[in-house]
């Protein structure tokens, strides 16, 4: 990939590697086709800088957690924000979706744990 201007804080690979997902202190999050290095598509939304993300396992959903105190549910196909869960009190460093896609957890600077389990599609 090219060298970028972007200051990254977390990347992910989809399940099937076909692409990479990066968080950076931008405030955004990078959607990029990792056999070219070309960015597919940018989603701007936090307010802060995204530490962390994770791609659901069909490939149609990223998730970011942000400096914001903020998760927030993408669609990878045309970039939409389905959804922004709320509840932490400092930055969400981690966070991670188990393998059947129903659950999210997340893990932030205030302490706690949380699990979440938002309805997709």
């Amino acid at each position: 990939m090219p060298e970028s201007s972007y200051r990254f804080l977390s990347l992910a690979f989809s399940p099937d590697t076909q692409i990479l997902a990066s968080g950076s202190e931008d405030n955004t999050i990078k959607i990029w086709q990792p056999g070219t290095g070309n960015i597919i598509r940018t989603l701007e939304g936090h307010s802060g800088s995204v530490h962390s993300v994770a791609i659901t396992s069909d490939n149609k959903i990223l998730v970011s957690g942000s400096e914001d105190q903020t998760i927030k549910l993408w669609e990878i196909e045309t970039g939409e924000e389905i959804c922004t869960l709320t509840g932490h009190t400092g930055i969400v460093y981690s966070v991670a979706i188990s393998p059947d896609n129903q659950t999210i957890v997340s893990g932030s600077q205030d302490g706690t744990i949380k699990i979440w389990r938002p309805v997709l599609g």
